[in-house]
């Protein structure tokens, strides 16, 4: 396998970093993961490992410390970018905990932008949100939509971090910053051997489902079921992570070709296609062959009720498109829940 050089990872060991990680791997990449491992287990480079047959080097720290920082990417700083995860995700804790969203968020990306600067790292893929968007006026949102007041600190961390992304291109800092707009990510690798993997109380759907149906959980709660949609449950984007972690990989091709038209670039990373909590619910049954018990409980604070995205612009010019349906999301995910559940049997 070629070597197209050397990107750092943020977060590369969580969720959605490591499926980026084997995809840069499997397409010949030299990847350099960073991750405190405060949302996440250093098994996961296992997992990397067996998939793409390389064990990526790896780095522990906390990239708000900006003294360990600066020593890891004064070694790596022949590196061609960066892709930058590495942050707090869940909308109802940030909503429980803002101070320590907004320290985190915003201190994590502060810390890593001006120790890129110093070394001449000047190209980055940032891993931005839906939440930007707040609840659009129209449906599917366009990356045209006006960005609307946040509805949780998470949201704003998201809005801000574009904000200052924007600011720093503008000042000529860096000189490739591509923004990608994700919705909502499901699944796992189809070897079962990375996936999602919550400490303590999932804060998203999929894996409050699989533990649910593998007994972990007494009780599956739906947040809100009074919503102006057709079930009543809110709606949502589902997109399978590999597919996620192809968008990473095209993106930074596009600014190793410097094919883009302006500094600063954004794109949604979605299916195009909307689904009902009790949607995706009924597509894990319908997998799995198990019955599901749930509770309609009251909403989440934070929520927004439907958003889905238009991805023409993504399709269009990255050249990248969402190939995996909500039923092969559903069954990846319980394929890793329950490889999970054997390891611990």
């Amino acid at each position: 396998m070629s070597d197209k050089g050397k990107i750092i990872v943020t977060g590369g060991a969580g969720y959605i970093g490591s499926h980026c990680v084997v995809d840069l791997q499997l397409a010949g990449y030299t990847v350099i993961v960073l991750d405190d491992l405060s949302n996440s287990e250093i098994g996961v480079l296992d997992g990397i490992a067996a998939i793409s047959g390389v064990r990526p080097v790896f780095h522990q720290v906390d990239i708000c410390e900006r003294s360990a920082l600066r020593a890891i990417l004064k070694e790596h700083r022949d590196a061609f970018g960066v892709i930058h995860f590495a942050a707090f995700k869940a909308v109802g804790e940030s909503v429980e905990k803002p101070l320590a969203y907004y320290a985190n968020n915003l201190g994590g990306l502060l810390s890593l932008l001006d120790t890129m600067s110093e070394f001449g790292l000047d190209n980055l893929i940032f891993s931005s949100s839906c939440t930007v968007y707040g609840q659009p006026a129209e449906l599917p949102v366009t990356e045209n939509a006006p960005v609307q007041p946040a509805q949780s600190p998470y949201g704003n961390t998201k809005q801000i971090c574009e904000e200052i992304l924007q600011d720093a291109v503008a000042a000529n800092l860096f000189r490739g910053v591509i923004s990608l707009r994700y919705f909502n990510p499901v699944g796992a690798d189809p070897s079962a051997l990375i996936g999602e993997l919550p400490l303590g109380i999932p804060n998203n759907l999929m894996p409050f489902i699989t533990q649910a149906a593998a007994g972990l959980r007494t009780e599956l709660k739906v947040f809100g079921g009074d919503y102006n949609t057709p079930d009543g449950t809110p709606i949502r984007d589902y997109i399978h992570v590999s597919d996620l972690a192809e968008a990473h990989r095209l993106a930074l091709e596009r600014l190793i070709n410097k094919e883009q038209s302006s500094a600063y670039e954004y794109y949604n990373i979605g299916t195009g296609r909307g689904s009902s909590v009790l949607e995706v619910i009924q597509a894990f049954e319908r997998v799995s062959g198990i019955r599901l018990k749930y509770k309609i409980v009251d909403r989440r604070p934070g929520d927004v009720e439907q958003v889905w995205a238009d991805t023409t612009k993504a399709n269009e010019i990255l050249g990248w498109k969402a190939r995996r349906t909500l039923d092969e999301m559903a069954a990846s995910a319980w394929a890793w829940e329950k490889k999970r559940v054997e390891s611990r049997e």
